[in-house]
């Protein structure tokens, strides 16, 4: 006999309170709002052109923002109104968001890791096809994919389901008891955000690795031209730069993802259900699009940058080139 978590009754748990999903709300829209503002002048400082990663980063800013606007409101809607959304009609909706929304913004994380890895590891293949143009046809490749595999339910594949307290929704996650068919769907969702987390951090080594090889080319050229070496300074400032940002935002999204994909996981194999698990599992996955933007914001202050640039990329700068890299740093880290 099994025994899952979803909340069948037509009302709220009149035990949880709004007030945590209020907060998250706000920081969300606040924190994305402010980090698409800080993007934006940092174009017109630079006055260059639009790259590749900047499309990226900015395109996983908006995807986090759409994600708060879409989903915050009804989960704020069933705590106003003490009806659950199976009841409100809205558990279909939120789920497919949900889904959605989590999965498009690891798959466009997976770019700017690939993004990296690619303009280090294999720079003749970047040159030649990494460009504006790129950023802008994978961006509709992620939604258009991510649509399609977050509607499957829609067609039996794999039914959406009500968790506690009755305010949220999302892919059917206990499936011991269920057919063959649903049990694959919620496997394959959990097995793709693993394969995406895993691909992202071996990209990230892999430029470390390059990085440090650069360094040491660079300490071999040590006698060659004044202008060469601060040519091949920047190039490592801003790839550092890069590298430091996508490895935050990883880290963070690693963090509020695994627990979901760790319950999903369970659920596969286990007959017993868990509501403050799954409720955690899913707090901690609402809280990247808070997080991120925050991150973006916080790590693009001149102090900040200067600290980690001391921690993190002093063996790529020598003491007189040490003011260059902070104005390049802050000039170009989105170019």
């Amino acid at each position: 006999m099994c025994n899952d978590s979803y909340w069948n009754s037509t009302t709220v748990c009149p035990n949880a309170g709004p007030g945590v999903s209020a907060i998250m709300f706000v920081a969300g829209v606040l924190g994305n709002v402010l980090a698409l503002v800080v993007l934006a002048l940092h174009k017109r400082e630079s006055r260059s052109r639009v790259s590749l990663f900047h499309i990226l980063v900015s395109s996983l800013i908006v995807t986090d923002l759409m994600g708060t606007l879409l989903i915050s409101p009804v989960v704020l809607a069933a705590y106003a109104s003490g009806f659950s959304l199976t009841h409100l009609r809205l558990c279909g909706y939120c789920a497919f968001a949900m889904a959605f929304f989590g999965l498009s913004s690891m798959l466009i994380l997976f770019a700017m890791a690939l993004e990296r890895y690619l303009s280090i590891s294999c720079p003749y293949f970047y040159s030649r096809h990494a460009n504006r143009r790129t950023g802008l046809v994978t961006i509709p490749l992620i939604y258009g994919f991510c649509i399609v595999f977050c509607s499957l339910p829609l067609f039996h594949t794999g039914p959406y389901a009500q968790y506690y307290p009755g305010t949220w929704c999302f892919i059917m996650m206990h499936t011991k008891c269920q057919p063959a068919k649903v049990r694959l769907y919620s496997l394959s969702y959990a097995i793709l955000m693993k394969v995406l987390i895993i691909s992202i951090l071996l990209c990230n080594v892999s430029v470390i690795i390059d990085l440090c090889r650069m360094y040491q080319r660079q300490r071999s050229r040590r006698c060659s031209r004044q202008s060469s070496a601060r040519r091949d300074h920047s190039a490592q400032a801003e790839e550092v730069d890069h590298l430091i940002l996508l490895a935050i935002m990883t880290i963070t999204f690693v963090i509020c993802s695994v627990p979901l994909t760790v319950r999903t996981y369970i659920g596969a194999i286990s007959e017993q259900g868990n509501n403050e698990a799954d409720l955690t599992a899913l707090r901690c996955l609402s809280f990247n699009p808070i997080i991120d933007p925050w991150v973006f914001i916080i790590f693009n202050t001149s102090i900040v940058k200067k600290t980690l640039s001391k921690i993190l990329c002093c063996k790529f700068t020598s003491k007189g080139h040490k003011a260059q890299t902070t104005v390049f740093i802050r000039n170009e880290t989105f170019e």
